[in-house]
């Protein structure tokens, strides 16, 4: 040793500067989770087994070579000591004094400038610079620390402070090899006394340290140890899956989809992932926010941490996730800038994708289970991330017009549409049975071509961030002059055959309508509906007009094109009126305001009603003078 033992024992030695610094903050803060210090000390003592387990691997010399690697607590309530005991490679006098009285150098000033900033938790940064120790004075008068090497010819030593401006090493009669922490706790820690309690931080926090923690006289360690997703996947059994699965949300239902991932590169991590059936989480459940279970070397680091996934995707995964390669209770502002949590991130989200992907091509059934359970997750995170349109494009899902009933994906859809076809078509509205109902499907359906139904609010968003597929360029059906594939047989349109009357007949629904249309106009394409509306180039698209409704963006409806299907019997009909009769500007207003209505855009659809009274007065008071 480089100091005589003598030296170490005879005077109290004074806490380095950092070191006081840091006890003064830590006795003196307030703190929303105390527990933690024993979070810190168990992975104290796991850590102190782990170190002792590898000794024993080259060196069988040691002190007590046949003792149990395990943690014992036990606590005095009468006299509020909480005790916590290990086997493992102990310390002599001098490493007591660099061990416990000093910090880690490197951290000690970066652990302080975070402190002292006053805008965090100090519960989440204690042991991310090597302080963990330190924080069992939030809840102790005086901490002794009895400990004896692994080295039979070390002395055993203790080493005692209040937290105070120094700390004292004395020599010590322990004859067992490994560390004692005995806490002293403040009256208002009293609680960290009783068994129950203890109990419930372990459960919560080390749960699965890979030693047995002992509890007061019991024979049975009260921690599971064994923690599943460290398990090789082909040794774990459905059964353990699904019974892992309740215990950790309480969701009785069985889950859509499990991943068990055991990665070594380019990081270290261990996962258990689980895709639940209900999109909702359970009110009664054990998981009350979104965010995985971060572990770092089988310690709980995060109860939910938000930062292993992208955020759409949390609102479908549960599970765990532990890596060897995150440093020991990473802090919540650092870890989003930390390496090894992005490429963690990065490996997650594409082992998801492709794991959806598989499922599928291999189980469409159970695939389609999970898209409308959680089919809009999918649809966020294209609407909100760009790094993940392409790769989960071929996840979406979409009923159409040749498939009302049935989910297809744009592969499906481009398969089988004609081979001259170039675009993907799309009719965006409110509800499926409106858009069956469109106008703008009868070009579709005379062709027999296929238009994809997008209902949903997130559908808009969708269309803007996704503007083409494979190749396929996405074209909503309502546009202006569309770009449809060339038929076989060329069929002369309604409006090559149009006469003086059906230009008469744009001109009286143009001085009706006036400047609340931009045209009006004969249809090039064969419709069943006496008319439709079309939205010109370069005006705001139904799409993004949807996008601003939602958002509650004030906007300037764009002035549509009218479309007139001059075969229409309506129409027919309107043309043998004479110009100066009341039904006519009476049922192009109708007519109008109906197109509107169909389209999603009509701003006040109780207006229709009167009209409609009026049109049938009219008619009424026709019929009665013939």
């Amino acid at each position: 040793m480089s100091q005589p033992v003598s030296e170490i024992f005879s005077q109290p030695t004074p806490f380095k500067a950092e070191t006081r610094q840091l006890l003064n903050i830590l006795i003196h803060s307030l703190y929303t989770e105390r527990e933690v210090f024993l979070r810190e000390l168990i992975s104290n003592a796991s850590d102190a087994l782990t170190r002792l387990h590898f000794e024993t691997l080259i060196n069988r010399e040691i002190v007590d070579p046949e003792r149990e690697l395990a943690i014992w607590i036990e606590c005095n309530p009468q006299q509020r000591i909480l005790t916590i005991r290990d086997s493992g490679i102990g310390m002599n006098a001098e490493e007591l004094a660099q061990n416990l009285g000093t910090i880690a150098h490197s951290g000690a000033k970066a652990f302080l400038e975070s402190a002292q900033k006053g805008d965090t938790k100090l519960n989440d940064i204690i042991g991310q610079f090597g302080v963990g120790f330190y924080s069992a004075f939030m809840v102790a008068e005086k901490i002794e620390v009895e400990s004896r090497s692994y080295r039979a010819e070390d002395v055993p030593a203790r080493w005692i402070s209040s937290g105070q401006e120094s700390f004292i090493i004395e020599p010590a009669d322990k004859p067992e090899r490994g560390t004692t922490v005995k806490i002293y706790l403040k009256e208002d820690a009293a609680e960290f006394c009783d068994e129950n309690r203890l109990r419930q931080i372990i459960k919560k926090h080390s749960d699965y340290i890979p030693y047995p923690i002992y509890i007061g006289n019991e024979t049975e360690a009260i921690n599971r140890r064994t923690s599943l997703w460290r398990q090789p996947p082909h040794q774990v059994s459905d059964e353990e899956y699904r019974d892992f699965y309740r215990q950790f949300t309480l969701d009785f239902q069985d889950y859509l989809l499990k991943l068990h991932l055991a990665i070594d590169a380019p990081v270290q991590l261990y996962a258990l992932l689980y895709i639940p059936s209900n999109p909702e989480r359970n009110p009664l459940g054990l998981r009350k926010e979104e965010g995985l279970k971060l572990y770092a070397r089988k310690v709980l680091i995060q109860e939910y941490c938000k930062d292993l996934l992208p955020p759409a995707f949390l609102h479908f995964v549960d599970g765990v996730v532990d890596s060897e390669d995150i440093p020991l209770n990473v802090s919540r502002e650092s870890i989003q800038s930390n390496r090894v949590m992005a490429q963690i991130k990065r490996i997650l989200t594409n082992k998801i994708i492709e794991t959806l992907k598989t499922l599928a091509k291999d189980k469409p059934e159970d695939y389609h289970r999970f898209w409308v359970a959680h089919g809009r997750s999918i649809r966020e995170a294209i609407a909100t991330d760009a790094d993940l349109v392409t790769a989960l494009q071929p996840l979406l899902r979409f009923h159409s017009l040749n498939h009302p009933q049935e989910w297809i994906s744009l592969d499906d859809y481009l398969l089988k549409s004609p081979a001259n076809q170039t675009c993907i078509y799309y009719l965006i509205g409110d509800h499926q049975k409106s858009l069956e109902n469109s106008p703008h499907l009868e070009i579709f359906r005379n062709r027999g071509m296929d238009v994809l139904f997008m209902t949903d609010p997130l559908d808009p968003f969708v269309v803007l961030r996704m503007t083409s597929y494979n190749g396929h360029d996405l074209v909503n059906a309502a546009g202006e002059d569309l770009k449809l594939p060339q038929e076989k047989s060329t069929q002369t349109s309604p409006a090559s055959e149009a006469d003086n009357n059906g230009i008469d007949l744009v001109e009286r629904f143009k001085r009706v309508l006036g400047e609340r249309v931009r045209d009006v106009r004969l249809s090039n394409h064969p419709l069943q509906s006496p008319l439709r509306l079309v939205m010109p180039h370069g005006a705001l698209q139904p799409e993004i007009q949807k996008v601003y409704r939602l958002l509650n963006q004030k906007f300037e409806p764009p002035k549509p094109i009218l479309e007139l299907n001059i075969q229409h019997p309506i129409l027919t009909s309107m043309l043998q009126l004479p110009p100066d009769s009341p039904i006519l500007p009476a049922t192009i207003e109708l007519l109008f305001e109906n197109a509107l209505l169909v389209e999603g855009l009509h701003p006040n659809p109780g207006e229709l009603a009167p009209r409609i009274q009026d049109l049938i007065q009219l008619a009424l008071e026709k019929s009665s003078h013939e």
